[in-house]
């Protein structure tokens, strides 16, 4: 039997009809959900998402702005404009691009971001907030990845999910949020031991390692589902041939959580905007 593949656009195309309506009552009121978005340096990966990520503001009505500062920047030169953009009133969200130059203190950066702008769900506040099932802006990329679990009906309840990675902008929220929806969830990352024997035992598989094609198909669960939250030169961190040959359902790379990510970038934006009309 075929497996059902899990594409991003129909997960889009529902969040975006909600965000219109939204939208629009923004306008009315004067106000246009606005996104800065910083890149650092030239990687050609991370310019082709900010360009996305302005087309699709672009879009949905929503201003964007995109500052690219150099690869010789250093932190407080970034973290400066960082805060210039925390205390500027007509910016509602600000995304630093990921991954920055191995010279500066990311987490530092992040930290820099004021909690009501932080929507991409970086911050430490927002991800404790996010782990304890409290509001906050959800990280982008973690919850597309329920986000498209739910569109396509896939159960979590009960059921044991394995996330490779552990980073804290994807591996370890993905995990919280899995767990918050009461999945027995097993973490995994580079000193795991018996990883294959680890993924096996897997009903949903998020593999998010940033390792082309790391994950092979002799390694799934017959029937398990996999969402595949990798991305290099096209290609996913699973063999998606042989996997395919093996799961229930699996996201496509292009085209599956990566379009939804971008759609929660924004829906993150226009709830910010929505709260400071409140304060």
């Amino acid at each position: 039997m075929e497996p059902t593949i899990l594409r991003g656009k129909p997960v889009v195309q529902e969040i975006e009809a909600n965000l219109s309506e939204r939208v629009k009552r923004l306008l009315a009121k004067g106000i246009t959900p606005y996104l800065a978005t910083i890149l650092v340096g030239d990687d050609e990966a991370s310019a082709t998402y900010v360009r996305m990520k302005g087309r699709a503001c672009e879009r949905n009505q929503l201003e964007s702005r995109r500052i690219h500062l150099p690869e010789t920047v250093d932190t407080a030169a970034l973290i400066d404009v960082i805060k210039n953009l925390n205390d500027d009133s007509a910016v509602h969200g600000i995304l630093l691009q990921h991954p920055v130059p191995s010279h500066i203190d990311e987490r530092a950066a992040f930290e820099a971001i004021v909690p009501q702008k932080d929507v991409d769900g970086v911050t430490s506040w927002g991800f404790g907030r996010m782990s304890l099932g409290l509001r906050s802006h959800h990280s982008c990329t973690p919850e597309a990845v329920l986000n498209i679990l739910d569109h396509y009906e896939v159960p979590i309840k009960r059921k044991r999910a394995v996330v490779l990675g552990r980073s804290p902008i994807l591996g370890k929220p993905v995990s919280m949020l899995l767990l918050n929806r009461d999945a027995t969830v097993t973490t995994c990352h580079s000193h795991t031991e018996n990883i294959d024997e680890i993924v096996r035992e897997a009903d949903i598989l998020v593999a998010a390692v940033g390792k082309s094609r790391f994950v092979q198909g002799s390694w799934i669960k017959p029937g398990a589902v996999i969402i595949d939250a990798g991305y290099s030169e096209n290609m996913g961190d699973v063999d998606y041939a042989a996997c395919r040959e093996v799961v229930s359902a699996i996201t496509p790379v292009p085209g599956g959580v990566g379009p939804v990510t971008i759609a929660n970038l924004l829906r993150n934006t226009v709830a910010a905007a929505e709260q400071m009309l409140l304060r």
